[in-house]
């Protein structure tokens, strides 16, 4: 029974991971966007303040560069790329030196999402 539930709620984390690779696009999201990734993670069940941890710790890390890139990927990250790179990191979720170097960074780069979780936060008050 545990195994399952373990099953499902990675298989929900892996959901959250993809919606959140598009914070990282070199696009400008629209109106629409922001209802289906907070859709997503309404129906996740997750706090979004747990929601911005895996944000933070496990795609922020491996993501945020893109944004910083003159030719950054825009049409979407390749699925299977970023499903196997975000579990490395959700395997490292715990240690010490991986967060504390992900705030560190986070301090310097999260202006350049903040604007995407107003939008996503005033969604999911209002459900």
């Amino acid at each position: 029974m545990k195994e399952t539930q373990n099953s499902q709620q990675f298989e929900t984390r892996k959901k959250i991971w993809i919606e959140l690779s598009e914070f990282y696009l070199d696009i400008e999201l629209a109106s629409e966007d922001f209802d289906r990734i907070s859709n997503t993670f309404l129906q996740s069940r997750l706090e979004l303040s747990d929601i911005k941890k895996i944000d933070l710790i496990e795609v922020f890390p491996l993501l945020q560069p893109n944004l910083l890139s003159v030719a950054g990927v825009w049409e979407g990250f390749d699925e299977e790329w970023l499903l196997s790179e975000c579990t490395k990191r959700y395997n490292r979720r715990k240690n010490i030196f991986h967060r504390l170097n992900c705030k560190f960074w986070n301090i310097f780069f999260y202006w350049m999402r903040k604007d995407y979780w107003n939008q996503i936060e005033k969604r999911m008050i209002t459900h």
